[in-house]
């Protein structure tokens, strides 16, 4: 898979630590946070992922792992 954008700030995200967990349904992308996470994790959220447009944050959110597991 080509890294995009999205899928370069995913990453980003993951490494720092990051616990969000992606929840599709009905082609409805969401997050859910359980775990606390690194405060650089969630300071990398709020400035670079919580402030794109929804359409940009749903691409971001989409390549997150899955509460599913899948």
């Amino acid at each position: 898979m080509q890294d995009t954008p999205s899928k370069k700030l995913a990453q980003q995200y993951l490494d720092l630590g990051g616990t969000r967990k992606a929840k599709i349904d009905d082609n409805i992308a969401d997050t859910r946070k359980w775990d606390d996470e690194p405060a650089e994790a969630a300071r990398f959220w709020d400035e670079k992922i919580a402030v794109l447009s929804e359409e940009e944050r749903r691409e971001v959110e989409t390549l997150l792992p899955s509460i599913d597991g899948q």
